[in-house]
């Protein structure tokens, strides 16, 4: 029996040594596409393509919108790894879904055929149904549940707008979705005429998806509840990676394919985002559990990213991409931080905690650190994601970023108290007295954080580098498709005139 167990043990500790090795390989191999990026080009670099299926190709390749989210996930995936050594239960089956989890996580980013992204981006949503349905919480059937029909319903009405699409272009290449100008004449829908026509109503389908996924109010119940539910790992890369999938098709399709609608829908979208900035701190500030507090703050932090895509200006749809990168870094340790205190206590109740900082000196220090990036102290990456989403906001819509600075001061009053109750004060809690401050694999978690956002903060052109050339192709298209799309308009009319003065 002790030698059956010893087996085992070594078995397991294997596979996580593997799974490890694996997604410490596909970084390193990422970092190549990184060194060899050529920054000058507005298109798609390290293209594969192949014959698939029917009209389909598989076909990838990225850009400097989509290569800064592949970085992302390579990045934090072995970090992530690290931070579940800890499972015991079922554990190669933990390590294959978040290995099946990465590949499709940066398919998504790199899909350059619709379909094969729409197969991505739903696939998705299986190892993460998983993760959290096995080694969740108490209530995680009911969270899962949750999670998984909010984003496959919203998801059923992109699908029809790809379907529509592909029988309007001819093909499902998302190069050539580029160059097609969606026709914005008026419909008639259930009695109402929807300005912009064809293109706001597929606007909104993608909306749907993309609303959920990342998620905006009132769309973002679903998740609380899984980030609850979810094992550490899953929140990590649940908060980090997949709420950035929404961002990034807000920018793939909505606005490079529907530049019209995009327009028409702007208000709408900053309405939206300043609720939600608003309505989730205020809620935030109410918490009494640490995880719903966080994820409170991402639906929050979610509102500047779309108030920067749809200002449809350079400087804000560069810091809402930076925002995302950002968030995704940030987010993940604080997450990672939640489950470190959850692991010694069993509780992630604010009120069991106190004067944490006697016990956990250096785990204080870190935990202020990224609480400090979450509200946007200058000198961190927090700060210059959301300064310029709002700076390219403002230059249009003022009124809206005059509302969302309440936000800014809502993050600061909900991040530090939770900071002070946690680590500050007597150490009176007796289950508090004899913990150790962090381990090694904890360090190793934190520190790769730790630099990336302190770095970010004081160079933040290393990402605009690669993002502005093709932020500028996005703006130039939109404005192109607009002025040939109006110019059509105006030669319409006037045939429609001349022809009845012929008659």
């Amino acid at each position: 029996m002790i030698f059956g167990n010893e087996h085992k043990s070594e078995s397991i500790q294997n596979i996580k040594i593997i799974a490890l090795v694996t997604t410490s390989a596909t970084f390193l191999i990422s970092l190549t596409c990184l060194f060899q990026f050529d920054f000058d080009l507005e298109g798609f670099q390290f293209l594969e393509d192949r014959k698939w299926v029917s009209t389909m190709r598989y076909k990838l390749g990225v850009d400097g919108i989509s290569l800064p989210f592949v970085m992302l996930t390579t990045f934090l995936m072995p970090l992530v790894i690290v931070a579940s050594w800890d499972i015991e239960y079922r554990v190669k089956d933990y390590m294959v879904a978040f290995l099946i989890l990465e590949s499709l996580m940066i398919g998504v980013f790199c899909a350059l055929d619709i379909i094969l992204f729409y197969i991505f981006f739903e696939a998705g949503l299986i190892p993460m149904f998983i993760i959290i349905g096995i080694w969740g919480g108490k209530d995680r059937i009911y969270a899962t549940f949750k999670f998984f029909l909010y984003t496959l319903l919203g998801s059923i009405l992109m699908l029809v707008a790809i379907i529509y699409l592909i029988n309007m272009v001819g093909s499902s290449d998302i190069e050539k979705l580029f160059q097609y100008i969606v026709p914005s004449n008026v419909v008639d829908v259930f009695g109402f005429s929807v300005s912009g026509g064809t293109q706001t109503l597929l606007w909104l389908a993608f909306f749907a998806s993309f609303a959920v996924k990342m998620p905006m109010w009132p769309f973002h119940t679903w998740l609380p509840d899984a980030h609850v539910q979810a094992p550490t790992g899953g929140s990590m890369v649940l908060a980090a990676i997949l709420l950035k999938m929404g961002g990034y098709g807000f920018i793939r399709f909505n606005l490079s394919i529907l530049p019209e609608a995009s327009i028409i829908m702007q208000d709408f979208i900053l309405f939206l985002s300043v609720i939600a900035i608003i309505y989730a701190s205020l809620v935030a500030l109410v918490q009494e559990d640490m995880k719903k507090l966080i994820a409170y703050s991402s639906v929050a932090h979610m509102g500047f990213v779309t108030m920067g895509i749809f200002s449809m200006d350079h400087h804000g749809i560069d810091g809402a991409i930076f925002q995302m990168i950002s968030h995704g870094i940030i987010s993940a340790a604080l997450f990672f931080g939640v489950g470190v205190m959850y692991v010694r206590t069993k509780t992630r109740l604010i009120s069991d905690y106190g004067g944490l900082v006697i016990r956990m000196p250096n785990f204080a220090l870190i935990l202020m650190i990224f609480t400090m990036a979450n509200i946007g102290l200058p000198g961190t990456s927090g700060f210059v994601g959301e300064f310029l989403s709002l700076l390219g906001a403002f230059k249009t819509k003022p009124w809206y970023v005059a509302f969302a600075l309440i936000g800014v001061i809502l993050s600061a009053a909900y991040a530090l108290p939770l900071y002070k109750k946690i680590m500050f004060g007597d150490l009176l809690k007796e289950n508090l007295k004899p913990l150790s401050d962090i381990s090694f694999a904890e360090k190793v978690v934190f520190i790769p954080l730790i630099i990336a956002t302190i770095a970010f903060g004081i160079f933040p052109y290393f990402i605009f580098e690669f993002t502005d050339t093709s932020v500028g192709a996005i703006l130039n298209n939109m404005e192109n498709a607009v002025i040939i799309s109006q110019t059509n308009i105006e030669e319409t009319i006037l045939k429609v005139f001349s022809s009845r003065e012929d008659g």
